[in-house]
């Protein structure tokens, strides 16, 4: 009788779960069983590791096997198992040691020709396995650089089973071919025991194939342009709108490109949402820019939030965690869909409830809505046009509740840019680079007020908090307060009114809010001028 144990990960979400590969082997009739709650996918793994393990010039023994997947409770999906799988079981026909594959843990979906393919999850993987104590991991070559993002944590990234096995028995390793088929290829480079990281031949990154979206390719729009800075400043939630063409969109796609560099941390929970997702760019393990998730207004409620048969799948809010989500024509999307933003814009995560259980996954976004001011765009335009009946109209605008609505910052008319704009639109605007080294310097100045506080935003602070210990100047907010008692400002508008008032403050170094920002964040917010704000920086 043999029998061998190894490790893998159960993903759950964004997250993993370690689940211990037992293989046990024992006289009888030649058969193979796989227990432990697996799904459709990962009960075909038998096909598979058995064909992967022939056609790597390895006997499969011919004995009564069972492998289980430990706890058994936790429902399991997907082809990641197979690596672990295969081990255990020649570990448990003697082929390797098994105290060799004890403390590995192993992810990896096998070819039947033995290839070791890339699945998507590395990083939570990694990640989970690092917290559970494990120092060692297997993972696929392609996926070696993303898995070395985790600190602590021996990565060992094999092409082929046959490798991992010459690996293992401590025999000298095989020259493979490269996925690409080419042997002069700088991936056919042999593996030490150390198994250093592949090297990309080629740079494939975004930044290498086209030039981001810069804010001075837009023209006019100055209250657009002054509210896109305050959002990126002090993370508020914006609304455009304005008929179509007026540039609603071109300024949400510029968005991202004023928010500041990824932290380390922020970073990685980017990037395992987006390995787990399946949606990381080649040749780029670590996500180092705030993303961009622009899904379309048909989108459904799975799509946006996350969901899907089985394990629940990061949705869109999810995609868009540490970045912007955007979501033009807003007012066309289902309104169940968009009250459903309503949880994620409050707690910065989203729980999916499905038969197999709960997941908690991240959305801490910046939310832009765009929409038209009706059903056919020419609402209110100088040369007229609209033939939607008020009821139409009504019915349109109402798809953006009210409950949405007030959890939106500033609300701002992207009007027409006129042909006088254009004409003196030419080397007179301000790019993206010189408005994100204001809005750096704005967050540098709140994260030093929030040095001791769990805050690093101006959005994320409590009202009572912001009222007693982080007060404005004396009377500044009289003119807000007055909107209060009319019934045009909720309390929690007021406080919202009161965070951008310190997010305009910072941008323009201000101690504290002045009664001039806190009109400004009024008119942001209202669209009507206050006092003596004019919407130009202050």
């Amino acid at each position: 009788m043999g029998f061998a144990r190894t490790c893998a990960v159960a993903p759950t979400g964004v997250e993993g779960v370690l689940v211990e590969v037992q293989a046990d082997l024992e006289p009888g009739v030649a058969a193979f069983t796989l227990v432990g709650l697996p799904d459709k996918s990962l009960s075909e793994a038998r096909d598979r590791v058995r064909a992967a393990v022939v056609n790597s010039g390895a006997e499969w023994p011919q004995k009564k096997l069972t492998v289980g997947l430990s706890p058994a409770s936790v429902p399991k999906s997907g082809s990641g198992f197979d690596l672990a799988v295969a081990c255990a079981v020649l570990a448990a026909a003697e082929r390797i040691d098994p105290r060799e594959i004890a403390g590995l843990m192993m992810i990896g979906e096998l070819g039947l020709d033995g290839r070791v393919l890339p699945v998507r999850g590395v990083l939570p993987a990694v990640l989970a396995a690092a917290e559970a104590g494990y120092q060692h991991v297997v993972v696929p070559e392609q996926t070696a650089p993303e898995a070395e993002l985790v600190p602590g944590v021996t990565v060992r990234g094999v092409r082929t089973l046959r490798q991992l096995i010459a690996l293992l028995a401590d025999e000298p390793l095989p020259e493979e071919q490269s996925p690409g088929g080419d042997p002069e290829s700088p991936w056919n480079s042999p593996y030490l025991a150390e198994l250093a990281l592949p090297v990309n031949p080629a740079d494939t990154s975004a930044e290498h194939q086209h030039h981001p979206p810069d804010l001075a390719d837009v023209a006019g729009q100055v209250t657009a342009r002054r509210a896109l800075e305050v959002a990126a400043a002090g993370h508020h939630h914006l609304f455009l709108k304005g008929p179509p063409g007026a540039g609603k969109t071109m300024l949400a796609e510029r968005l991202p490109g004023l928010l500041p560099a990824l932290g380390t941390k922020e970073a990685l929970e980017v990037t395992a949402v987006h390995s787990v997702a399946g949606a990381l760019p080649p040749g780029r393990p670590l996500a180092n820019r705030p993303p961009y998730c622009a899904p379309h207004h048909s989108a459904t409620m799975a799509a946006l939030v996350g969901g899907g048969t089985g394990l629940p799948r990061p949705g869109a809010v999810s995609l868009a965690h540490r970045g912007v989500l955007f979501l033009d024509e807003a007012a066309e999307c289902s309104s169940r869909v968009l009250d459903a933003l309503r949880q994620p814009l409050e707690c910065g995560h989203v729980v999916v409830a499905r038969s197999s259980g709960m997941t908690r996954m991240p959305a801490r976004f910046l939310l832009v809505l765009a929409a038209n001011p009706c059903p056919c765009g020419r609402h209110g335009a100088p040369a007229g046009g609209c033939e939607c009946r008020p009821s139409s109209i009504r019915r349109y605008r109402a798809r953006l509740s009210g409950p949405l609505l007030d959890r939106v910052d500033l609300r701002v008319t992207v009007e027409p840019v006129t042909r006088a704009e254009l004409a003196a639109h030419r080397g007179h605007t301000e790019t993206s680079a010189e408005v994100a080294a204001r809005v750096l310097a704005a967050r540098e100045r709140a994260a030093g007020r929030y040095a001791e506080a769990p805050w690093a935003t101006n959005s994320e602070v409590p009202g009572h908090e912001l009222r007693t210990r982080y007060p404005p100047e004396p009377g500044a907010l009289n003119t807000a307060e007055e909107d209060m008692e009319r019934g045009f400002l909720t309390a929690r508008g007021l406080d919202r009114v009161l965070r951008v008032a310190w997010t305009i403050a910072d941008l323009a170094g201000h101690d504290r809010p002045t009664s001039r920002d806190v009109d400004t964040a009024l008119e942001l917010r209202t669209g009507i001028t206050r006092g003596t704000a004019t919407g130009a920086r202050a």
